[in-house]
């Protein structure tokens, strides 16, 4: 099993998220992971609100982190498809996302992925279906 910090290292190649977003890995096992991000002005909508490519972007991580932080060397995960599912508005502090597996498929597999405000109110629900390929 890798370390928090080996899995953070691989997935510094998720620039977008890492280094773009700043999201940050806070725990990272096969099939759940938890990350997290202090939103500031980068991250906001015309109106103030949180832009919801934020939540798609973490969950995305969150999934990507969750599904492949232990898999063969030789195979990943992608996303094959996601529903975002936005339940209220991010008003301040951190946000954490949690995804979990639901269902773990020889091809496929299913997670769900919350999205927390600091206080624990559910800010979004996501359902993302990966698909599992062999490395070429």
């Amino acid at each position: 099993m890798k370390t928090l910090e080996e899995i953070r290292d691989f997935f510094k190649g998720d620039a977008y998220a890492t280094s773009v977003t700043g999201i940050v890995i806070d725990k990272a096992e096969n099939g759940h992971s938890s990350v997290s991000l202090v939103p500031d002005e980068r991250h906001m909508n015309a109106v103030g609100g949180l832009m919801g490519a934020v939540y798609f972007t973490m969950a995305d991580f969150a999934f990507a982190v969750a599904e492949n932080c232990g898999l063969d060397p030789d195979s990943l995960t992608v996303t094959q498809s996601s529903q975002v599912n936005l339940m209220r508005p991010w008003k301040s502090g951190k946000v954490i996302c949690n995804a979990d597996i639901i269902k773990d498929g020889r091809a496929t597999c299913v997670y769900e992925v919350k999205i927390l405000d600091e206080a624990g109110r559910e800010l979004a629900l996501i359902i993302t279906n990966g698909f599992k390929k062999t490395k070429r």
